[in-house]
């Protein structure tokens, strides 16, 4: 099985980003698991653009997609809603089918007192648009400090 494991942070140190990782370090050999890292390549969204030949980043990340059985995704939430740069991820999965019927889940490591539910409902929104199957026993909320994360940029509390 492929799993695809998508940031909605661009930042480094993120304790998305690094809950991410941790997936992956900890997944089973049977597993494999692949984190897209091109999110800051991809241009802005605009159906002027969404047409063969595709700018490369775009091929690259509905490829990635078209391989994954599974999605997860880490995101915070910025002024209520989901970032700007992963926003614009998603959009480029619109024009296309790479996300109909994709098994796809989510992780919230919120330690606000809102818990990023905004964005987590936002992204339930863009993800019914684009067809995506959300496996709701599988989305998760996890609140992660950013104390937990290790020198080495993963999550170290057990």
């Amino acid at each position: 099985m492929n799993l695809l494991l998508l940031s909605g942070s661009l930042r480094e140190g993120s304790v998305n980003g690094a809950t991410l990782q941790t997936v992956q370090r900890l997944a089973p050999a049977s597993l494999s698991v692949r984190i897209y890292s091109g999110t800051e390549h991809l241009p802005y969204y605009s159906p002027d653009l969404d047409h063969d030949p595709l700018p490369p980043a775009v091929q690259q990340l509905r490829g990635a997609v078209a391989e994954a059985d599974a999605v997860l995704m880490c995101t915070p939430e910025y002024a209520g809603a989901l970032p700007g740069a992963f926003k614009n991820l998603l959009e480029w999965t619109v024009g296309s089918v790479v996300m109909n019927d994709k098994s796809v889940a989510w992780i919230n490591v919120s330690t606000a007192p809102t818990e990023a539910k905004d964005a987590h409902a936002s992204l339930r929104l863009v993800l019914g648009y684009v067809g995506a199957q959300v496996i709701e026993d599988a989305c998760l909320p996890l609140p992660v400090p950013r104390s937990a994360l290790g020198p080495d940029g993963l999550i170290h509390d057990p």
